[in-house]
């Protein structure tokens, strides 16, 4: 299918991609980011697993053709999952970066969306991590094996109307200088805007996160003693 994107919107696009050139460059590990002017990432939508008052957030930028990004999911994510998201630790937000402006990356990411408005978001997200297949009758058929109103699941896709919020998730992981997938954000949620968040620029394996989160947690107030 052909996708459609305003000309605004790429414009966007292509500005940021233009001001991670001029200095907010990707490494080869975690680095942080200026705090100020990053409010997007405290954005509120549905794509959020874990407790709404975890004290650390941890935001990723992924492609579901991205093979790097399955391993992750597969290999990382459970672990994470297990010792930080489910004990209320951290709250964990999904954000898209389609590496292409059409493709099966942009339809994964339409067709998580549209499970999504079936409150099926997550669903189909792991879903879609399963086995990576993506062409039309592939979503189609992971959307009937989570149980989706297909009639309803398929007038979303041709109507495409997520297409632009999919690339403005896209154009903010630019900003954050993001050239490739996965890309992770980990801040204190309480200090978005007052210290800079830290990058993890890749699939790093579980105990670069572990490291990470664990010092965020340490600083807590709720740990601090006294």
């Amino acid at each position: 299918m052909q996708r459609r994107m305003t000309t605004s919107l790429r414009q966007s696009v292509l500005f940021v991609v233009v001001l991670c050139a001029m200095g907010v460059g990707q490494g080869g590990s975690p680095a942080s980011v200026g705090g100020e002017g990053l409010d997007f990432l405290a954005r509120e939508d549905a794509r959020v697993r874990g407790s709404a008052t975890a004290p650390i957030t941890l935001i990723e930028y992924s492609d579901f053709t991205c093979g790097y990004c399955q391993k992750w999911f597969k290999e990382t994510w459970p672990r994470i999952q297990a010792k930080y998201i489910d004990t209320g630790k951290v709250r964990f937000a999904y954000r898209d970066f389609p590496r292409a402006f059409q493709g099966p990356g942009l339809d994964g990411a339409l067709a998580s969306r549209c499970a999504g408005d079936q409150q099926r978001y997550w669903a189909m997200h792991d879903e879609l991590w399963g086995d990576r297949q993506l062409g039309a009758a592939d979503l189609r058929r992971h959307a009937k094996a989570i149980s989706l109103d297909l009639p309803a699941f398929d007038k979303c896709m041709r109507e495409e109307r997520q297409t632009d919020d999919i690339f403005r998730d896209r154009a903010e992981g630019a900003l954050l200088g993001f050239r490739g997938t996965p890309g992770f954000v980990l801040f204190r949620t309480d200090r978005l805007g007052k210290e800079p968040p830290i990058i993890i620029p890749g699939a790093f394996p579980f105990d670069v996160f572990e490291e990470q989160i664990d010092r965020l947690l340490a600083a807590a107030p709720s740990n601090k003693k006294g």
